[in-house]
């Protein structure tokens, strides 16, 4: 993780993204391609962290590693678009 990515995305959602990695444990996250994404291939995950939150987080692979980009509630998520 970007530790500069990781202090921006806690100032401006809140979210910290070792919160975040909560909704790749969770086999039941709902996830899907960005496809409005248009450097990388990016893709969408939602499901809850384990303080309950539900969290939409937008991620991509380098390698075989997920990288985090931004992570939100999905409430603040939806509000965006």
């Amino acid at each position: 993780m970007n530790g500069i990515t990781a202090i921006y995305n806690w100032h401006k959602h809140g979210i910290r993204f070792s919160d975040a990695v909560a909704v790749f444990e969770d086999e039941m996250a709902l996830s899907r391609e960005d496809i409005d994404a248009r450097e990388e291939q990016r893709f969408v995950a939602t499901r809850r962290d384990y303080l309950g939150r539900i969290l939409t987080v937008v991620y991509t692979y380098c390698y075989e590693t997920r990288r985090l980009i931004s992570a939100a509630t999905s409430k603040e998520a939806y509000e965006q678009q």
